[in-house]
């Protein structure tokens, strides 16, 4: 399995770019079992895959960055959203794990699903982490899933942040979808780590009859946050200029909102809506200039 997994990577890698479409097309087919339109995309998936072709913007490098990106929501909307930062190296053997606390998050800049969550550093097995590290950054994440090229030309780098919660190892994620800097609704993610569950809200926090089938979705509508109007201001603040993006946020237990990264094409557009008709409603919301 590991074998095949690095010889579809090396394939995606080494493929002229005039044959991205094609390839693109085969992958979301493999993928989804439908097909993919390039040339007139109607559909948010068909939409997100169009993005990523020929839709890329300079600054969308910049962002999913998750070291740059810091800087510049930093500048936007203030430095006490971020996450504190505890260091950032090239190379795993440059960590000090002497100055680092007790629990920690360690991640690469360049890609999603690579970071390792420290709760017990006594406990860290240090050389299982740097073999993972070493893979990961070595790895080019705009060829891992779907051609996702807005990460091709990142530098690798390995940050350090504190560790949050809200209590128990939880987290509940606030993922804001953006349309052309408005908010259009909220996909609440919580339990990540236990039993993870979702559901995704109207910016009144109003349950929609529409999920992507990635978590089961939550029995009851979880509380509206009480500064759910300032994560929205927040989120239209980051997401201007752009056609769509995915702004993610936490609301910690002390009432804090911390920024968590911003997604231009999540899950590499191949949801699986339900029903197959939000597909439809949800790429309605996306004008792009095709």
């Amino acid at each position: 399995m590991k074998l095949k997994y690095w010889l579809g990577y090396y394939h995606e890698r080494l493929m002229p770019p005039f044959l991205y479409p094609l390839a693109l097309k085969n992958w979301f087919k493999k993928c989804t079992g439908r097909k993919l339109n390039l040339k007139n995309p109607v559909t948010f998936d068909d939409k997100i895959n169009w993005v990523k072709l020929y839709g890329l913007m300079p600054e969308m490098t910049t962002l999913s960055d998750k070291y740059a990106v810091r800087s510049w929501v930093a500048e936007k909307i203030g430095e006490k959203y971020l996450v504190p930062l505890l260091g950032v190296w090239n190379r795993f053997e440059e960590i000090d794990f002497d100055a680092l606390p007790e629990r920690f998050v360690l991640k690469t800049n360049n890609g999603s699903e690579t970071n390792i969550i420290v709760t017990d550093k006594a406990g860290f097995d240090k050389a299982a982490a740097a073999k993972k590290f070493r893979a990961w950054l070595k790895m080019n994440f705009a060829f891992k899933f779907g051609y996702q090229l807005q990460y091709r030309d990142i530098p690798p780098k390995i940050i350090a942040e504190e560790y949050i919660d809200n209590g128990g190892n939880n987290l509940y994620d606030y993922k804001v979808h953006c349309f052309s800097g408005v908010p259009k609704y909220i996909e609440y993610i919580g339990d990540r780590h236990t039993s993870p569950h979702e559901i995704y809200m109207d910016t009144k926090w109003n349950k929609q009859d529409f999920y992507d089938a990635v978590f089961p979705q939550y029995p009851e509508i979880p509380p509206k946050p009480e500064r759910l109007d300032e994560l929205l201001s927040l989120a239209e603040t980051l997401s201007q200029g752009f056609p769509y993006v995915r702004t993610d946020f936490y609301i910690l237990n002390s009432g804090e909102i911390k920024f968590g990264e911003m997604t231009f094409t999540p899950g590499s557009g191949q949801y699986t809506w339900q029903p197959e008709s939000a597909d439809i409603e949800v790429g309605k919301l996306m004008k792009i200039p095709y």
